[in-house]
């Protein structure tokens, strides 16, 4: 009834920056985080090699396939994968950090009629995670200062829309508990 995404890997915000600036638009410098935390040289050097194989490949904003060829990483299409597939069969999917982001992203691009079944369930600390919300017009049901994207954020996530839904089902009207409406 309901996915949650999550990542785990080594340089991967690097290939997101670079999707989220070429799908979105925004400066490299704007959507670059530091991610693992790298000090003030590495995260210069990481918007440096983003701006090359942006200006290398430039890979075209409108055509999520040719971004994820041109600068993105398995994982980003594996969950992309996932989030098509899930709204092709009208399942909603709660997306974890940056890295889920920029997935659905590419999903959305493909596929915008995917944008409806995108919870976001936390802000990150990356930078171009505010992008991507923007981009796809969500807001993130909590913001902890996570880091990970792991899909420890999209679990807590699921907790809630699970919790959201037991009130609509189960919870009672005043006129069914017996409630006046009379204070």
């Amino acid at each position: 009834d309901l996915l949650a995404t999550g990542d785990m890997g080594i340089g991967n915000t690097t290939a997101s920056s670079a999707v989220v600036a070429a799908i979105t638009g925004r400066p490299v410098v704007e959507v670059t985080g530091r991610g693992t935390g790298i000090d003030d040289a590495g995260l210069a050097r990481k918007i440096a090699v983003i701006e090359e194989a942006l200006a290398l490949h430039r890979p075209d904003p409108r055509d999520g396939l040719d971004v994820l060829a041109k600068v993105g990483g398995f994982e980003i299409g594996g969950l992309a994968g996932v989030i098509l597939g899930a709204a092709a069969r009208r399942v909603p999917v709660v997306i974890d950090g940056f890295i889920s982001g920029a997935a659905a992203l590419i999903a959305s691009t493909l596929a915008p009629a995917v944008q409806p079944y995108l919870i976001a369930a936390h802000r990150s600390v990356e930078r171009g995670h505010d992008a991507v919300f923007a981009h796809l017009d969500l807001t993130p049901l909590f913001d902890l200062g996570m880091r990970l994207g792991e899909g420890t954020g999209a679990v807590l996530g699921m907790s809630l829309c699970q919790a959201a839904c037991k009130i609509l089902d189960e919870m009672a009207t005043f006129g069914e508990a017996g409630v006046s409406e009379k204070v």
